[in-house]
């Protein structure tokens, strides 16, 4: 007897029961009878939510002149767009109570109806608000070489302009770092310690200090004022690629070939945190002064942004298919760009939303620069240089840089450029031993190199 078991076997028993008697007795081929209720509320609803916008349209100009001109009358009731049955009980159950005016119509009646009276259906204005169209980009003046600097006897690898704007650094396979005057391009010192190629270089902008990585595994500290290393790092434990300084803060992140990305003191050269996560090389990172204060790419073709308080990561961006060599922050707004062999993306920060694709530039994207003025400049394996609009994506400007000289036409690959501070010029570093500045050309005008942009349909993609 039921009554005999405790009071989970009871309801244990219940629900055996009901599950036969829904699998035998229950005929599966007749629908449930209809609420009427539901069914006049749901037609409500219905009404509220498609109809709402367009329930009371506003009359033609004519009308509106002959409406001021003429005495002032009764308010007509409101069109009944759809007519819910009544209820049983003689009250109404819409959910949105419309005044009935006329016979009923139908929608294409109304239509025709409204095409008369000049106003706008609802179908056109879903239309209207539903086609979003890229806008129009601004207008760059193109780029130029004007010089070439040669001096390294190894691909230059690695490029940093100091804050004062009065000289850059450069780092190059020959394991040697030099310094060069940005006015003159004159050669002013070569700094030596690295015994393998220099793969990062970043100058502090709080210290007169300069930071270098490379293959050797090592980290290390120039004070500009001895010219000679002052500290080392010691952790990593495979080549180290990429190196960035934090701009409030005494602390430097490092990433490389062991996928990790390493936060240091730079007083005391201890480690702080070992930001972990990543499945392959980290190939670049970025560093700013609010959260997400460190941003890694890898070759595992994801891009993390890390809280340096936790040691952790807040968001990983999936959407790149290839590895992501490359990220570029714009100075002014709170966005950055990656770079990989499949496209260029741009993300929003803090928390990574994706915003749009830049395609076109089909190869290996090694570095990449912003500038102030709305600028992205992107560098690729195979010596291909494209100049974008970064608000709409648009390729304004597409050059290729040219062999020196003595060097294979395989060696014009692109892996290190920057602006310097006052944007006005461009310089890569590339696989022919060169350095190569680049600036606006004073004879560029809209009549001579124009806009060569169309308007098309907005297509928002993630990948």
């Amino acid at each position: 007897k039921m009554t005999d078991l405790d009071e989970a076997s009871q309801l244990s028993a219940f629900r055996s029961v009901k599950r036969a008697k829904d699998m035998f007795v229950s005929e599966h081929d007749k629908l449930n009878p209809v609420n009427e209720r539901s069914r006049v509320a749901k037609l409500g609803f219905k009404v509220q939510s498609e109809y709402a916008a367009v329930k009371h349209l506003p009359p033609p100009a004519a009308l509106r002149k002959k409406s001021k001109s003429a005495p002032v009358s009764a308010p007509k009731p409101a069109t009944k767009l759809v007519n819910a049955p009544p209820s049983s009980a003689g009250v109404s159950n819409a959910l949105v109570p419309v005044a009935a005016s006329g016979p009923k119509m139908s929608s294409k009646a109304l239509a025709l109806k409204h095409a008369e009276e000049g106003a706008p259906t609802s179908r056109a204005l879903a239309i209207k608000q539903r086609v979003p169209t890229t806008p129009k980009p601004d207008w760059h003046p193109h780029w130029k070489l004007y010089r070439v600097i040669s001096g390294h006897s190894g691909w230059v690898t690695s490029v940093c302009v100091e804050p004062g704007n009065q000289w850059f650094a450069t780092g190059s396979k020959d394991r040697t770092i030099k310094i060069w005057d940005l006015a003159s391009c004159q050669l002013k010192l070569t700094l030596t310690g690295h015994i393998s190629a220099v793969k990062g270089l970043e100058v502090s902008n709080r210290h007169p200090y300069l930071f270098s990585v490379g293959e050797d595994k090592t980290v290390k500290c120039w004070d500009l004022e001895q010219n000679k290393v002052i500290r080392h790092y010691h952790g990593h434990l495979s080549a180290v690629n990429t190196v960035s300084v934090h701009p409030t803060l005494d602390l430097l992140f490092t990433g490389g070939r062991d996928a990790t990305v390493r936060m240091w003191d730079m007083r005391t050269k201890a480690q702080a945190h070992c930001l972990s996560g990543h499945t392959n090389s980290v190939a670049s990172t970025l560093s700013q002064a609010v959260d997400p204060q460190v941003i890694s790419g890898s070759h595992d073709s994801t891009i993390r942004l890390w809280d340096i308080r936790k040691g952790q990561s807040l968001v990983t961006l999936t959407n790149h298919k290839k590895s992501v060599r490359a990220l570029a922050m714009h100075p002014k707004e709170f966005t950055f760009a990656s770079g990989g062999a499949d496209n260029i993306k741009q993300w929003y920060l803090p928390h990574g939303k994706f915003i749009h694709n830049l395609s076109g530039h089909n190869d290996i994207i090694n570095a990449m620069a912003v500038s102030a003025d709305g600028v992205l400049v992107s560098g690729a394996h195979n010596g291909s240089l494209n100049f974008w609009d970064y608000k709409t994506g648009h390729r304004f400007q597409q050059a290729e840089t040219i062999a020196q000289p003595g060097s294979l036409d395989s060696e014009k690959g692109i892996y290190a450029m920057t602006f310097d501070k006052s944007y006005s010029r461009l310089l890569t570093t590339e696989a022919d031993k060169s350095i190569k500045i680049y600036r606006e050309d004073p004879e560029s005008t809209e009549e001579r190199d124009p806009l060569d942009w169309k308007p098309e349909v907005k297509h928002k993609t993630r990948y």
